[in-house]
């Protein structure tokens, strides 16, 4: 169930990169429980949204808000753990099996015994349906079976949000529709979610809003049905004839 709540507030966040402005004034707020799929071509400036909202990137200016609470240096850490993110090439530990890359963080950063942690990352391993490969390395298995174990990591965290960076971007189109049935899934159990994608099928099916980027600026943002069907922007119905007809 969705709430009126803020989780997370972006203010008036700005990221440059030397004289390149990347993100320009950019403004919006994610509700507890809600499914944002931001859009736009590449470049666009939506990968680089999702790492400032996560601080991998730091922003040049603005503010980013956790429950009406900016998030500065000192809360970091505590705010990561509660912020997961998923990333287009999975970042698993190589040299680790897909249930050590599961337990890992919950040991070091949520100081889990060894059996809870075990326990956890096998309950989520499952859920994505990947328990027969508990003792595969990253190195044995598929790409799509690599992304839903990076994705059953970060549940295992516990997050209360969850960032996907173009989780399908670098799978062969056979396994994208695997890694999409998890994340379909996952949307239907309220956990909050935001999604850089390139899949209209699916920010239209799962989404409760839909955010178009265009030039580092949110151009639009709306339900799935007004921005597929009747977006008000120009540089909104250009994109999408281009990606729905190409």
């Amino acid at each position: 169930m969705m709430s009126s709540e803020a989780v997370i507030k972006v203010a008036h966040l700005r990221k440059c990169f030397g004289d390149n402005e990347v993100l320009s004034d950019i403004n919006f707020e994610v509700r507890k429980g809600e499914v944002i799929c931001i859009i736009g071509s590449s470049g666009s400036g939506k990968s680089t949204l999702l790492r400032c909202i996560n601080f991998l990137e730091t922003p040049t200016s603005g503010d980013i808000f956790y429950h009406g609470n900016s998030v500065g240096k000192s809360s970091l850490a505590a705010y990561r753990a509660k912020v997961g993110m998923v990333f287009q090439q999975f970042n698993l530990f190589n040299n680790m099996t897909v249930l050590k890359n599961c337990m890992s963080g919950q040991i070091k950063v949520l100081k889990r015994s060894h059996r809870q942690a075990q326990e956890n990352a096998m309950d989520y391993l499952e859920k994505v349906g990947m328990s027969q490969f508990i003792d595969a390395k990253p190195h044995q298995i598929s790409g799509g079976q690599k992304q839903r174990a990076a994705i059953a990591r970060a549940l295992a965290m516990d997050p209360e949000v969850l960032l996907f960076d173009e989780p399908t971007s670098a799978l062969d189109p056979e396994m994208v529709g695997e890694v999409l049935k998890v994340m379909k899934d996952l949307a239907t159990t309220g956990l909050t979610m935001i999604i850089v994608t390139h899949e209209m099928a699916f920010a239209r099916d799962v989404a409760h809003r839909v955010c178009f980027m265009d030039g580092g600026v949110i151009v639009e943002e709306d339900s799935p049905e007004v921005i597929f069907n009747a977006p008000k922007h120009e540089r909104t119905k250009e994109f999408l004839a281009r990606i729905l007809d190409g």
